[in-house]
């Protein structure tokens, strides 16, 4: 197959990862001139932009012009259509968490059409369709890759793959896998805070860390453990585990059961100070023993056993060391021995999210130019 000397881009989602993805695609597109890269179509869930002869959209000024188009987002088999007849290869960049748009990534791959994404629902939602997606990605010889969509830009998937292809053998993994609830358990149970305790009551820490943006705007998304649930279900499976889904192993919950019916996150948090002494009793638990809370994934491959919730860990841990909203993920291998191989540094925010997307780009760009 001839090297292609344009590829054209569609990318679907323009918030927060979608603009810090189009300012390092503008970049990329000037710094690496071989294949002309081509942004072909973008879209929100509600606005689309693209041409029907394939008219490269400027992609400095694509957002303003997406603002102000009226045209309507291709549902999935028409935008498979419409990509699958470009005269150049495609990559589907999705920085969506549209279960809908990760549902149609096995057509995409079908259809010949590359798919880079930070989307977790494709690869933790039914074990059927990520059988789908690399089975469609096998068929067709499309290329999927999803770094972000555990870590962010962090090399969590690239480094496990590895791993696992040059035949070594995971037996544990296990880590601190949400920014935000890495930024609430670093304050509220500080491993420097020594027999005294430290750090603010539970509910003060949950404000805080809505306030800086740390959390969704119902921080209860955060607090009901399913995100990390999700990053677990993803490595799980890439270590040779049929995990069904993120709802198939334990995963606690911090959100007081009579708060699960709260009607807005605002209301949550205004009650959640009725409920600081359970977590006070967990905290000054772990501080008679020398040792502090937080909220870990873990997945031991040997049993196949999956769990997500609160662990203590002495104080010198490097789980227990993390600062601020950083994520840690400790690899135990066969080769690695009884010393972890660990991957550390800002596992969430969009500019280094997209960083991983772009580089899932720039190793399509290696494979088919």
């Amino acid at each position: 197959m001839a090297p292609a000397s344009q590829v054209f881009i569609a990318v679907i989602g323009a918030g927060g990862v979608g603009k810090c993805f189009l300012s390092q695609l503008e970049l990329l597109s000037k710094r690496r001139p071989t294949p002309t890269l081509a942004l072909a179509y973008i879209a929100t869930s509600k606005k689309a932009l693209y041409s029907g002869d394939y008219a490269p959209i400027a992609i400095d000024h694509a957002l303003s012009a997406l603002a102000s188009s009226t045209q309507q987002p291709l549902a999935p088999p028409q935008l498979a259509d419409f990509l699958a007849a470009a005269p150049a290869p495609v990559v589907v960049v999705d920085n969506t968490s549209s279960q809908e748009v990760a549902d149609a990534y096995p057509l995409f791959l079908r259809r010949g059409l590359h798919v880079v994404t930070p989307n977790k629902k494709a690869f933790s939602g039914s074990y059927a369709l990520w059988r789908d997606i690399f089975a469609a990605s096998a068929a067709s010889g499309a290329k999927v890759y999803h770094e972000s969509s555990v870590g962010a830009g962090l090399p969590v998937i690239s480094t496990l793959k590895d791993l696992v292809e040059t035949g070594d053998e995971v037996t544990r993994i296990e880590g601190v896998f949400s920014g935000t609830l890495s930024f609430l358990f670093n304050s509220f149970a500080p491993a420097a805070g020594g027999g005294g305790g430290g750090g603010s009551k539970w509910s003060a820490e949950v404000t805080k860390a809505k306030e800086l943006g740390y959390t969704e705007p119902d921080p209860r998304d955060d607090l009901n453990g399913l995100d990390v649930a999700r990053k677990l279900t993803i490595l799980a499976r890439l270590a040779g585990l049929a995990v069904e889904s993120p709802a198939s192993f334990p995963v606690q919950s911090l959100i007081p059961r009579e708060l699960e019916s709260a009607a807005s996150g605002d209301e949550f948090l205004r009650r959640l100070p009725e409920f600081d002494a359970q977590m006070e009793e967990i905290k000054a638990a772990a501080e008679a023993k020398g040792k502090v809370v937080r909220f870990v994934g873990s997945i031991d491959v040997a049993t196949k056993q999956v769990r997500v919730g609160l662990e203590e860990f002495d104080r010198s841990h490097p789980i227990a060391a993390l600062q601020g909203s950083d994520n840690i993920i400790s690899f135990y291998t066969k080769r690695y021995g009884s010393h972890p191989l660990i991957i550390q540094g800002a596992g969430a925010g969009g500019e280094v999210t997209a960083m991983g997307v772009t580089s899932d780009l720039l190793k399509v760009l290696s494979q088919i130019s």
